[in-house]
């Protein structure tokens, strides 16, 4: 038992800085490109908030794609999502814990607040439990409820390793070509009915998909070879 709460606290300990600097040593040694860098571009010199949108397989890399001013993040309150939030911290990001289940939830609360205060938010979809690249409705409500656009974004690495969790995470290897794909902002009617706000949800699931395969066949016209633990 001592040693289970050993290794937790450990983990809890080494686990943001290790993930901080891991993102730091792959940012100082991959080559990065950008798609469309002026969608977010656009936004961020109006001082527009937006709402980015990505898979949770495709997280690893993204604090390198921001150049705006002002990030909050949704993250799950448990011992991961603690683990993402205060790594994302050391970038200069404001961790929201919790989720958007409930739209009446505190933390949907406190990313209204933040973005009607200027803040970009970012959210993974079809985290912390999936089922993988399924859209979950909350980021859909999120943008009804502030009328601000939702941003998609995906990434993808010339060499990558690809594991067998339950959502497929991506991690791309060191002195590998790295690709991020942004897509055109989707905007949500704030008075849209319950078959309009599912019809929204379907369509923003299907622009991160074609995202996503679009950043796979990115550097080659055949996928990619990777491996799986």
């Amino acid at each position: 038992m001592f040693l289970k709460i050993l290794k937790k606290k450990l983990v809890s300990w080494l686990g943001p800085w290790l993930a901080y600097r891991v993102i730091q040593v792959l940012g100082w040694t991959m080559r990065f490109e950008e798609v469309h860098p002026e969608i977010p571009g656009n936004l961020w010199k109006k001082g527009a908030p937006a709402i980015g949108a990505l898979w949770h397989s495709r997280l690893l890399m993204m604090p390198l794609a921001y150049r705006g001013k002002k990030l909050s993040f949704l993250v799950s309150p448990h011992r991961d999502g603690q683990i993402v939030g205060k790594a994302l911290q050391r970038f200069g990001f404001n961790p929201i814990p919790g989720s958007t289940y409930r739209g009446g939830s505190s933390a949907f609360r406190k990313m209204v607040k933040a973005m009607q205060d200027g803040s970009d938010m970012g959210i993974v979809p079809d985290g912390p439990r999936g089922p993988c690249r399924r859209l979950q409705l909350g980021v859909i409500e999120l943008a009804r409820r502030t009328g601000n656009p939702i941003i998609p974004l995906s990434f993808s690495a010339s060499k990558k390793k690809i594991f067998r969790t339950w959502d497929r995470f991506l991690f791309p290897y060191p002195f590998s070509r790295g690709v991020f794909i942004w897509g055109e902002p989707i905007y949500v009617d704030r008075n849209g009915d319950r078959d309009y706000l599912e019809e929204r949800r379907l369509f923003v699931e299907k622009r991160l998909n074609e995202l996503t395969d679009e950043a796979d066949r990115y550097f080659n016209k055949k996928m990619p070879k990777v491996t799986s633990d």
